[in-house]
């Protein structure tokens, strides 16, 4: 799926973790997975990015990001987690939602508005309710790949 970012079927999930660093630990392992980047790599370039300040956003969505060389367009990963996690998102709550994004090092305002557009779907009352009760994998992918899709179009 495309529109700003890519987003692959299998870069969608749900996962138990009980803190902040295993959330970016496991979110680096997928986005290493499915776009075949090293992890290292990039768990290094996000926590780079998280120690600037936390990209909890608020409304139990965290979305971390960073720039990476060797990409050639940005990507994402969506993780629910299966329970709450303290992330020292800007309004304090824990977070239950983390949507990742990678850009290529270059991509200035590429990468600017893949983000507001994550930004933009997850203020979505409507898609936030959604997200958090879909019964899995299948139907999360499938939330997020209208609303880029459609946002694409």
């Amino acid at each position: 799926m495309t529109g700003l970012f890519t987003l692959s079927h299998d870069a969608v999930g749900t996962i138990a973790v009980d803190s902040k660093q295993a959330i970016l630990e496991q979110l680096s392992q997928r986005f290493a997975a499915v776009y075949g980047l090293d992890p290292a790599l990039v768990l290094e370039r996000i926590e780079e990015r998280e120690r600037l300040g936390s990209t909890g956003f608020g409304r139990g969505v965290a979305i971390p990001h960073a720039r990476l060389p060797g990409l050639a367009r940005p990507v994402a990963v969506f993780l629910r987690l299966e329970a709450p996690v303290e992330f020292d998102a800007a309004d304090g709550m824990p977070v239950s939602m983390v949507f990742g994004l990678l850009s290529p090092e270059s991509a200035g305002a590429a990468h600017l508005h893949a983000l507001a557009a994550i930004s933009r779907m997850m203020r979505d009352e409507a898609m936030h309710v959604a997200l958090a009760e879909a019964p899995g994998a299948e139907a999360l992918y499938a939330l997020l790949a209208n609303v880029i899709d459609r946002d694409a179009a």
